[in-house]
């Protein structure tokens, strides 16, 4: 039996795993795909305090070497349930797995809402980028497209706006739909426009670099080229949180209903990370996240759980 199990093998995630090792606690992290999460589409991340510069990958390879030299354990595979009984907690798997712990920090992040465009996936972090704040810098007197006219949207074209030569927002409803106060810091500035009433039909490319996107005009079906040196991609995230729900409370739009303390209503199980119900997803937020979750099992594990 292990003392601390994590579900999730992103920034949060072996975050926890560390502090659970640093304080003398045996450590499991489940991951179901790669280690390192989101952040590892980060061909540069140049605002972690300390470091001057590094690839999003890079983080990920050092933080799970540190983890592994710490003793903490790893295992891929998707975790399905999480049940609790016998004065402990059970994780199952999807390929028949079965783990038990004395805690649990679950930290599974969140996806982005792509396009489905093809060749999307090969230029992420090489011209698709979803975070001004991470990749504004990268382009910097460029000409930049943001899909999504809602809040996430706008709050990305607003940052971007500072930085680019011009900033385009496509929208597919008929006008954008964020908040007044934004569209008017955001549009009242002379490099920002937005197209309304169209979606993003293709990527446009030469060879490996993004070179435009094709939209098309949903009311007359006209297609059009917009040029661009880079597309954020703002059109909502999505967390994965539906197998935990009988173990911690969502709110409406999936996320972990915790606090900075990252507890839930369960005893022995905390969240942390990019699942969270939270208002900056970043990676100081994750890493905080997951070494507040793994102190708090902590504490949960030595008052005699």
């Amino acid at each position: 039996m292990y003392d601390i199990i994590v579900i999730g093998g992103g920034a949060a995630g072996m975050t926890a795993a560390l502090y659970a090792r640093r304080n003398g606690k045996t450590a499991l992290v489940i991951e179901r795909e790669g280690f390192g999460g989101q952040i590892t589409h980060s061909p540069k991340v140049e605002n972690y305090p300390g470091t001057l510069s590094m690839s999003g990958a890079e983080f990920a390879d050092r933080l799970l070497e540190q983890i592994l030299h710490q003793g903490a354990e790893i295992e891929l595979a998707n975790v399905t349930e999480i049940r609790r009984g016998g004065g402990g907690l059970t994780v199952l798997t999807e390929d028949g797995g079965c783990f038990e712990g004395r805690a649990a920090v679950i930290a599974t992040g969140v996806r982005h809402r792509m396009l489905g465009l093809e060749g999307e996936e090969e230029l992420i972090g090489e011209g698709i980028s979803f975070c001004a704040v991470c990749d504004g810098d990268f382009y910097a007197g460029k000409r930049v497209c943001v899909a999504g006219g809602g809040n996430s949207g706008l709050q990305e074209a607003l940052l971007l706006s500072e930085k680019c030569a011009s900033v385009t927002v496509l929208q597919d409803l008929p006008r954008c739909t964020g908040e007044e106060k934004l569209q008017e810091a955001l549009f009242s500035r002379p490099n920002v426009r937005a197209i309304c009433g169209v979606t993003v039909e293709k990527l446009l490319r030469e060879g490996n670099v993004l070179t435009g996107v094709e939209i098309r005009h949903t009311d007359s079906a006209r297609p059009e080229a917009v040029p661009c040196d880079g597309l954020f991609v703002a059109i909502g995230l999505i967390p994965e949180n539906g197998a935990f729900a009988s173990l911690a409370a969502l709110d409406k739009a999936g996320y972990f209903d915790a606090d900075e303390r990252c507890l839930t209503g369960t005893p022995g199980v905390f969240v942390a990370g990019d699942c969270r119900a939270k208002g900056v997803r970043q990676l100081t937020t994750a890493v905080a996240d997951g070494a507040t979750a793994a102190l708090a099992a902590c504490r949960y594990l030595n008052e005699g759980a």
